[in-house]
């Protein structure tokens, strides 16, 4: 008897639950904010979210299933923001994953408070510990292997405007474990922390 599950994704899985996202994890958190071209807030986590490229850093993430308000509004202004979720802020972000009537924020419906930022005019999550400000580099509609247009989007942006709580750093160092950040696993609503039992170091080779 074989001792790996084995399916095309085509055919099905077979499983209780999609395994996919559950395999490919944690993910870091894209807390996005945008705006509308009529000056509407917009806050969305997007657990395929993470970092593309070093210099000069660029981010993606994707939306997925739908053309949602932070793909409208990016595309509308070429402009969006990054927001830290830490430990303290789970249930303010998971609030913000409630579909909402483009005319209403999430902003508003999360009670969090807004920052301006310093290069783009999209405004950051006050309370995030860490936001980057960027501007959109690409939008890609994913495709299947025969090429056919699926209905998901990739969004890169350069990140522009980098904003760090100085509590965060530690002899010129960042310390992502006083971040405390979450990241998101598989099911239905799998999310994880990091810990110091968690952590260790490993230099690459020379």
């Amino acid at each position: 008897m074989s001792q790996t599950h084995f399916y095309q994704p085509k055919e099905g899985h077979g499983l209780a639950h999609d395994p996919f996202n559950a395999i490919i994890a944690p993910r870091p958190i894209g807390w996005i904010s945008t705006k509308s071209k009529m000056g509407v807030l917009n806050l969305a986590p997007y657990s395929f979210f993470n970092a593309l490229n070093y210099t000069p850093p660029i981010i993606g993430f994707s939306v997925v299933g739908s053309k949602k308000d932070s793909l409208v509004n990016v595309q509308e202004t070429g402009e969006f923001c990054w927001n830290l979720v830490s430990e303290d802020l789970i249930d303010a972000m998971n609030t913000t994953s409630k579909p909402l009537a483009p005319e209403e924020s999430e902003f508003d419906h999360a009670g969090l408070q807004t920052v301006e930022s310093e290069v783009v005019n999209v405004p950051r999550v006050k309370a995030s510990k860490v936001s980057m400000e960027c501007k959109l580099t690409d939008v890609v509609q994913l495709k299947t292997a025969s090429g056919e247009e699926v209905n998901s989007w990739f969004i890169m942006g350069e990140v522009v405007g980098v904003h760090i709580d100085k509590s965060l750093i530690e002899n010129g160092v960042y310390s992502t474990l006083k971040s405390a950040p979450v990241t998101r696993g598989g099911g239905r609503g799998d999310y994880y922390t990091i810990s110091r039992d968690n952590f260790f170091e490993m230099l690459r080779p020379e």
